[in-house]
């Protein structure tokens, strides 16, 4: 009945400086009206409330815009105009959102509240007619017109019927419970009648239109009868509820107080008619808890939470959390349980039908999947799918779920930061929820399902908690069978969901997370590989998606390697994708337009469609120079040649790195020079080369960051080329590092960079012998015109790449 920021303004406003006017004197009536009525006000529309002239009240504003308007009109003594809202959920209005009729106010009093939003006092004075606005930024400002209170002409019966108002609204304050005596002392020592009627209407506790009715009424006594047929009705409703209170009194004695609570309740809905919906609605919940064959203590206490729920008020806050946490058990899977398919060779089928290649990784799947086949239990380790965006890690786990016949859910993780986004939050707090895991739980339906914890890498933490710490416990097979969920309150068996995980870069999992996770690695995807996913899956992808035939477009065999090589750089595939949706799209376009019958996409007319190429991987030198070796460079978008170039000139033994290169190439660089130096006489140069010169070693390309342990065979190379003026064999590429004394350490990414120097026309490359296990990764159609050669010793390498 009473709103409550009224009893509180006393004690917002004592603590300022600024001066009141005295709330509703005879003295204030001259305060109402304005002796020049601009011509625009700037607006505050009001949410859930009509504000009356005369009235003294605080509002908090939380919109950016109401902020600006309040402080801005604070500052500069501004008159502003109060509008309410037709709706309170709409938080950017327009004309016709607002009311036509408002409030003229002014501001007395503004404060920051800790909740980060400005409480303003304001004092109505006289009305006004909004008509159009005219600004709604920095805020709200319209055109408005006078539209003066009819109501502060009294009629001669005006005293009487003041008098009832306030006789009434004391009789409704005394009925109802727990309201101080400000309300009372208030009202009572209201002087103007005027001022009495409108401070009675700003607190009835009716909906918005209704009081906008009661500010448009231009006649006192008029206003003044609608808000004592207000009052009347309040008056009865509050003498029914002491009614049924003394009802349930009269019934209990001293054995009875404990159920006092349940008591009213039965009585209130006894008078509602609601008795009969509660009881059938609680024997429903009832009923789905034993029919989810949850464990014993789970259930104890889901049949507790349902007796807490019956005895609540259906009104209540408690009674919707209370609700909502007996669905949210109800709606877990408990023992629901899919059946798993037991043939490995129809799991083999769909992985080869999916993907393309990948048959390490596809090997490993299968091993995994033929031990949850033989032991009926979900294996102990978890798998963590780890390589660049775009090679397939997500549609493998997918493949997996449809291979096993279980359900597939996915929870991202990139981004969390918040421990209870894993536990969930307890229920204490305000709008608690569970966590991801068990929201992913409850959209499976089953105890067994395939669940992806997608991006596990970018799980970060900061005040609020370590989610990551917060996955061991899902992750760990020891301590997963008693997961437990902060709002949950009881443990869940997590043991028989078969997690996967995916990461973009393994040392980024932390590692006691790492420690739980069984790795396997997803390299980037080759060109062949490439070329064949773009001919078996992603072109009939496309064409499906659009609505297009295989017989209206063709894209051939060229064009689509001219797409791979020369408009996509990346380890996946989804680039290469979206270009093939744009060139489907752009047919479609060009058969509408042009009622052209079949679209022929092929090397020659490609650029046309898309535009020129975006990139141009490096090619091979035609002839052999001094100074100049091809080295092999492995990257995020997979292998490239890196040509590296050698001179010197006088100067006092420097040795200058160029190119944008990182900390450790720069040190091989150094450990290059060093070498050749100190086997100067075995090479045949003169030690006084290198007092008497500066030597520059430049990689091309100079704004591509470039970095990586394997470049130091081909500086050295570069290095002994230019010194002993002995060309360097322009077929020839070579990767590995160096060490002082000459030895050539092994490196990684062999597959990829020999698919690079293959594409880049090179006949043979230098390899370190302990990477000879590793050929059996490069394709076929590489080593059958690629020399590979592998070397142990820095002499081998000038043996070999330096011609005589």
């Amino acid at each position: 009945m009473l709103n409550k920021d009224l009893v509180e303004l006393s004690e917002l406003m004592s603590g300022g400086e600024a001066e009141i006017i005295p709330i509703m004197t005879e003295e204030n009536i001259k305060d109402l009206s304005v002796s020049d009525m601009p011509e625009s006000l700037p607006i505050l529309p009001l949410k859930g409330n009509v504000f009356f002239p005369g009235v003294i009240i605080p509002i908090t504003a939380g919109r950016e815009k109401s902020v600006k308007l309040i402080k801005t009109a604070y500052k500069n003594k501004q008159i502003i105009g109060i509008v309410a809202q037709k709706s309170a959920d709409i938080e950017d209005p327009t004309i016709a959102d607002l009311y036509k009729v408002g409030t003229m106010a002014k501001v007395i009093k503004t404060l920051n509240m800790p909740d980060g939003t400005t409480m303003v006092i304001l004092q109505g004075m006289d009305r006004f007619s909004l008509e159009e606005l005219v600004q709604t930024e920095p805020y709200w400002e319209a055109r408005v017109i006078e539209y003066p209170d009819g109501a502060k002409d009294l009629p001669e019966n005006y005293m009487a019927l003041a008098e009832a108002v306030k006789d009434m609204y004391l009789r409704v304050l005394k009925m109802v419970p727990n309201i101080p005596a400000d309300p009372s002392f208030a009202i009572q020592n209201i002087e103007n009648h005027y001022f009495l009627l409108n401070y009675v209407a700003a607190h009835l506790d009716v909906n918005v239109s209704e009081k906008q009715k009661l500010l448009e009424i231009n006649d006192f006594s008029k206003r003044a009868n609608k808000v004592l047929s207000i009052l009347s009705k309040e008056l009865e409703l509050q003498k029914l509820k002491l009614e049924i209170q003394r009802k349930v009194s009269s019934d209990m004695d001293k054995q009875q107080r404990d159920y006092l609570l349940t008591q009213q309740l039965k009585t209130i809905q006894e008078e509602l008619g609601d008795k009969a919906k509660k009881e059938s609605d609680i024997e429903e919940l009832r009923k789905k808890i034993y029919d989810c064959k949850m464990p014993k203590a789970i259930e104890e206490k889901a049949l507790n939470e349902l007796s807490r729920y019956a005895m609540l008020s259906a009104s209540s806050g408690e009674s919707s959390i209370s609700r909502t946490y007996l669905d949210f058990i109800i709606s877990l899977p408990w023992s629901n349980k899919s059946e798993d398919c037991k043939d490995i060779l129809k799991a083999k089928d769909q992985l080869d039908k999916d993907h393309y290649g990948l048959d390490k990784v596809k090997d490993r799947i299968l091993e995994y999947l033929a031990v949850c086949i033989m032991t009926q239990k979900t294996p102990q380790a978890i798998l963590c799918l780890v390589g660049p965006p775009g090679v397939g890690k997500t549609s493998l786990a997918k493949s997996i779920a449809k291979a096993m016949n279980k359900q597939f859910i996915k929870q991202s993780l990139g981004g969390v930061k918040d421990e209870s986004e894993i536990r969930g939050h307890r229920r204490t707090y305000l709008g608690a929820l569970p966590g991801r895991i068990l929201q992913g739980m409850k959209r499976a339906g089953t105890i067994n399902p395939v669940f992806l914890l997608d991006e596990i890498d970018k799980l970060t933490s900061d005040y609020r908690g370590d989610p990551a710490s917060a996955m061991l416990e899902v992750l760990d097979a020891e301590q997963n069978k008693f997961f437990s969920d902060n709002y949950l309150e009881e443990p869940y068996d997590l043991s028989n969901v078969f997690f996967i995980a995916t990461a973009n870069y393994l040392e980024n999992i932390p590692p006691a997370l790492r420690d739980r996770l069984e790795i396997v690695q997803l390299s980037s995807y080759t060109e062949y590989e490439k070329f064949e996913i773009a001919k078996i899956h992603l072109i009939d992808k496309q064409l499906e998606i659009h609505g297009l035939s295989k017989a209206d477009f063709t894209l051939t065999d060229e064009a689509i390697w001219m797409l791979i090589r020369e408009y996509t750089r990346e380890a996946g595939v989804r680039e290469l994708e979206r270009y093939i949706g744009t060139l489907i799209r752009k047919a479609i376009k060009t058969i509408l337009m042009n009622k052209e019958n079949k679209i022929v996409i092929d090397e020659n007319n490609l650029t046309s469609w898309i535009g020129k190429p975006r990139f141009s991987y490096t090619k091979l030198d035609e002839i052999d120079q001094v100074g100049i070796v091809t080295g092999l460079a492995y990257t995020q978008y997979g292998g490239d040649t890196l040509p590296i170039e050698a001179t010197c000139y006088k100067g006092d033994g420097r040795l200058l790195l160029t190119g944008k290169l990182g900390d450790v190439m720069k040190e091989s660089g150094q450990a290059a020079f060093s070498y050749v130096k100190n086997n100067c006489e075995k090479l045949n140069i003169d030690p006084e080369l290198f007092s008497k010169n500066d030597i520059h070693i430049h990689v091309p390309e100079g704004a591509v960051p470039k970095d990586g342990p394997s470049a130091g065979v081909a500086l050295t190379t570069a290095i002994a080329s230019l010194l002993t003026h002995r060309k360097v064999d322009h077929t020839l590429g070579m990767t590995g590092e160096i060490t002082l004394r000459g030895r050539v350490l092994p490196i990684g990414g062999l597959r990829e960079k020999s698919i690079a120097a293959h594409r880049s026309g090179l006949k043979k490359i230098l390899i370190p012998k302990e990477n000879v296990k590793d050929i059996e990764d490069i394709p076929e159609t590489v080593l059958k015109d690629l020399q590979i050669i592998p070397v142990s010793t820095a002499e081998e390498v000038l043996e070999i790449a330096l011609l005589k």
